[in-house]
């Protein structure tokens, strides 16, 4: 009996020691992220040439797919950019493809707002980044599909949102709502 007691009293400790250190391991992973993250986000985002549109529905019949923002969002402005693979054995670019920003009107070089941030794949870039064959930026998973059509992949870059700037919450409530639509098979 005392054995028992002792082996669950073990297990118990250890549990409470993980249950203890996780989070404090999760935040100080949180803010690293947040300031390694912060640049990414200027880089792609700030230097790209931008467009104001006056609407609640992107539609980008470039690339063949819409995107439904909350009416606090009329008058969002796109910045486009490109997104680089490198190649996985020997870190040189492999493939590229568009970036398609979507950025709240408040958003101000002073006070920079989340952006929804698009990426633009052909379906073979897609499949050979799920092959691993390259490798967007450094964060242990690749990016998440959003929605495709019969050319390409449309997806949210790994950590788009971990520098926390001011809306990042709303954008996540947004791309919970599966906000992006294919505009043709």
């Amino acid at each position: 009996m005392k054995k028992k007691t002792k082996g669950a009293a073990a297990m118990l400790l250890l549990v409470a020691v993980v249950a203890v250190s996780v989070p404090a391991i999760v935040s100080a992973n949180r803010s690293n992220q947040a300031e390694e993250a912060a640049p990414v986000v200027a880089q792609d985002y700030q230097v790209a040439p931008t467009v104001q549109v006056d609407q609640s529905v992107y539609e980008n019949t470039e690339y063949g797919f819409r995107f439904t923002l909350p009416d606090s969002w009329k008058g969002y402005t796109i910045v486009t950019n490109q997104w680089e693979g490198h190649d996985a054995t020997d870190g040189k670019v492999a493939e590229s493809g568009a970036s398609i920003g979507i950025r709240h009107p408040e958003w101000t070089t002073d006070k920079p707002r989340q952006d929804i941030p698009i990426y633009v794949f052909t379906v073979d870039q897609w499949n050979a980044l799920q092959q691993e064959k390259f490798f967007i930026g450094a964060a242990p998973m690749g990016p998440k599909e959003l929605t495709r059509n019969n050319k390409y992949v449309f997806a949210l870059p790994a950590r788009y949102n971990f520098a926390y700037l001011d809306g990042f919450e709303e954008v996540e409530d947004i791309l919970n709502g599966n906000p992006i639509q294919p505009m043709y098979a």
